[in-house]
């Protein structure tokens, strides 16, 4: 998994929401993308959290050197409040536990 948190700057965040909005239904139809989603903070205001789940890392570094990936990049820099806190996380679901 990918994640990805984004602050944006004050009076920004309606157009960065915009922003990651278009990329994660862009995004979505992408090869080997199992599921994208944004959702925004209850507790930190203008903060935004993109998770992506891929079919492998192959297809996942496909995707973060996408055209699409760089256009949200590009629209999105101007709206941040400082740079976005990007990981990579494997995904653990109460049935893998033993």
């Amino acid at each position: 998994m990918v994640v990805g948190t984004f602050d944006a700057r004050p009076g920004a965040e309606a157009a960065l929401g915009a922003v990651l909005a278009r990329y994660v239904v862009v995004s979505r139809t992408g090869p080997g993308c199992r599921n994208i989603d944004l959702v925004v903070s209850l507790t930190t205001p203008g903060r935004f959290l993109v998770y992506e789940k891929w079919e492998t890392p192959d297809h996942q570094r496909d995707h973060l050197a996408a055209p699409v990936t760089e256009e949200m990049a590009t629209a999105a820099l101007p709206l941040l409040a400082g740079p976005p806190d990007l990981g990579l996380f494997e995904a653990i679901s109460a049935h893998d536990l033993t």
